[in-house]
């Protein structure tokens, strides 16, 4: 039977489109080339984001820490705390008007009523009522109180003040509970007797845990788990979800004013007295301080809102605040990508949306891809390139720079005369786009027998194919010298040139295996690298451009090998150093005659020994122009005038072609 496929429209949910490390390796190439450190590589994907191959954004810490911002500014324009009474103090102002206009209605209709006694007695009554009214204080506090002993006019308005009282008596208890539970339906009078029960049972429970004993945890959850709909399995959760809590409250009465926290403490006390909830309170708040000093029961916030903002979501807001302060340091301290495997998703995705949370778990899990894929490993506590990622790189800088070559110009540079200078080597490799098609059908079978499980027909596969090795008659020897010398990295140049050096090596190792590729860099003096120090190499912090040691270096390293010679150099000035007679190295700029005079000998040198000498300038002036033609007239070596974007290619380009050459002559050098 043939295979199935059912097919749907993609609302990004499905899986399949994560973030591989091929793509991860390919955003990550040049900062490895230009640092190569994975460790501040992954850092630099960490805080920008990266694109995963579906292109979808996957965003950095920095995009996080703006949402966070942003999301802090939203929470404090909701509303302002300080005027959590404001619509109480309102209705009763028109309560207190209703009662007005329900005293001069009586007085009125006593002075048309014709009974002078009457009318004496209610405008008596009246004048009373308006002096109680008048002297009604400021303060909602001692203004309900008053009210509370006033003989109402309006049995209206005195219905409206008793439902107000009520209601505000059911706040300011929802708001003493509030900041112990979030498991709070109605303030009723069994409820008020059940909370208090439970209140006193928190307490009772917290001391016998201060004291060593068994706090009987279960027990608690089982007479009191709807009050905590959190559900949490341990008492440990239990009193940091409560400090929590009681923290973000303590924050809210932080945030007012004296005048305002005085007015709240005063209304309390009047509406509520000294219940057994308010002892309660203050007993569980003393444990949470002493157990939990460092929630920050100090802390304030200022919210800009004009709307009156209840307690219930002053808490809300608070306890968001605190938990995006918390995000903010937590991301703001990640080291790594790994450090993100202790990010709280949950609340992340409550935060600041589904988007950020998904983000950041695909951050987390940028190493552990890296590493499931042999391309990093873990040492002393450092990430480090393993010989797989190295070569990874190289391919990657030699697939970004042929990647901007016409393919149908150089392909991938097959010569016209299949199998003429070549040898078997004796072993296969997969096919890959432009190798000679000499392929091992037998290999090449199995592999498609071991992809199909059996059966007939056969059907290939380009990615069965598999061809013989084959090893280059005609070797070249090369060394590349790249400049390291200050001017590199400011004029931009470092990258470009770095990049050719790993590239070139990709090259040579896996489609030239029997060349050899030296590497000399050069500043003030040079040195021999090691294709495996690539990745860490970096410019030098020193004046001077020796080209003369680099010479001098690659010279005797060709010495050591067969074949034909060359050396390529790529610089972005003219020779301003050489290593004098008594070994003591000479820096000056302008570059003087003897250093001149220095290199050129050497270049006389090179020369003789049949070594050929191919420049790549970048950023070439007069000066460096004049140098460099003096040089290929001894030489007689070509020299390219380049910029930083064409620099690979010209390399590349160049190296290919005397490839060729060399096929098409058998190993013989043309005439130049």
């Amino acid at each position: 039977m043939g295979l199935r496929f059912t097919y749907s429209r993609w609302d990004g949910t499905q899986k399949g489109f994560e973030l591989d490390a091929d793509s991860l390796m390919r955003e990550l190439t040049d900062e490895l080339i230009h640092h190569g450190d994975p460790n501040a590589a992954l850092r630099r994907i960490m805080q920008q984001g990266i694109r995963d191959r579906n292109g979808r954004n996957i965003e950095g810490i920095r995009q996080a820490l703006d949402r966070i911002r942003n999301k802090r500014k939203e929470i404090r324009e909701r509303g302002n705390i300080g005027h959590e009474f404001d619509d109480v103090a309102r209705e009763l102002d028109d309560i207190v008007d209703e009662e007005r206009l329900a005293v001069d209605s009586v007085e009125r209709a006593a002075m048309e009523s014709g009974d002078t006694r009457r009318a004496d007695v209610a405008r008596e009554s009246a004048m009373d009522r308006r002096l109680r009214l008048d002297m009604l204080p400021d303060d909602l506090a001692r203004k309900i109180e008053a009210l509370s002993h006033y003989d109402f006019q309006s049995p209206d308005a005195q219905l409206r003040f008793e439902r107000l009282s009520e209601r505000l008596k059911d706040q300011l208890s929802r708001r003493q509970f509030e900041q112990v539970a979030s498991g709070i339906e109605s303030i009723t009078p069994e409820a008020l007797a059940r909370m208090n029960e439970m209140m006193k049972a928190l307490n009772d429970m917290i001391e016998r845990h201060q004291r060593g004993e068994d706090p009987m945890f279960e027990e608690f959850m089982k007479k009191f788990g709807e009050f905590f709909p959190e559900n949490p399995a341990t008492l440990d959760e239990l009193l940091e979800l409560i400090a929590r809590r009681m923290a973000a409250a303590q924050a809210v009465l932080n945030s007012m004013t004296p005048e305002q926290r005085a007015e709240l403490q005063e209304l309390t006390d009047q509406m509520l007295g000294d219940n057994e909830v308010r002892e309660q309170m203050q007993r569980l708040g003393a444990n949470m301080q002493s157990m939990f000093p460092d929630m920050g029961w100090g802390d304030s916030q200022e919210f800009t809102g004009e709307q009156p903002m209840p307690f219930g979501e002053a808490l809300r807001s608070m306890q968001q605040l605190g938990d995006l302060e918390e995000l903010e340091r937590f991301l703001q301290n990640a080291s790594s990508p790994s450090a993100l495997q202790e990010v709280d998703l949950d609340k992340v995705r409550d935060l600041l949306g589904d988007e950020t949370a998904e983000s950041l778990d695909r951050l987390a899990r940028l190493t552990e891809t890296l590493r499931q894929a042999g391309l990093v490993d873990q040492k002393e506590g450092r990430l480090e390139l393993t010989p797989r990622g190295l070569r990874t790189i190289g391919k990657q800088a030699l697939s970004d720079l042929f990647g901007r070559l016409e393919r149908d110009t150089l392909g991938q540079h097959r010569i016209e005369r299949v199998g003429t200078g070549h040898e078997r080597a004796h072993d296969t490799k997969p096919y890959e786009y432009g190798d000679p098609f000499h392929l091992d059908l037998q290999r090449t079978l199995r592999n498609t027998l071991r992809r199909q499980g059996g059966g007939l027909p056969l059907r290939l596969s380009p990615d069965d194919f598999e061809i013989d090795q084959t090893e280059q008659l005609t070797r070249s020897s090369t060394v590349l010298m790249v400049d390291l010398s200050l001017s590199m990295p400011m004029r931009d140049n470092f990258l470009p040139a770095k990049k050719v050096a790993m590239a070139l090596h990709s090259l040579i190792s896996s489609q030239f295996p029997r060349d050899y590729l030296g590497l000399v860099g050069f500043s003030e003096t040079a040195r021999e690298l090691r294709h495996e120090q690539l990745p860490e190499v970096s410019w030098d912090f020193v004046y001077g451009t020796n080209m003369q040691h680099g010479f001098a270096l690659a010279r005797r390293m060709l010495a050591r090998q067969s074949g034909t010679k060359q050396i390529i150099m790529i610089t972005d000035g003219e020779p301003t150093a050489h290593v004098r007679p008594d070994g003591e190295v000479f820096f000056s700029y302008p570059p003087a005659y003897s250093t001149v005079e220095a290199t050129l000998r050497e270049v006389m040198r090179c020369t003789r020994d049949d070594i050929r000498i191919n420049t790549f300038m970048l950023d070439a002036d007069g000066a460096l122009r004049s140098f460099i033609e003096q040089l290929t007239a001894i030489n007689k070596g070509r020299a390219f005038f380049t910029t930083p974007e064409t620099l690979g290619e010209y390399v590349l380009v160049d190296f290919l072609e005397h490839k060729r050459s060399l096929r098409a002559t058998g190993g013989r050098r043309r005439a130049s």
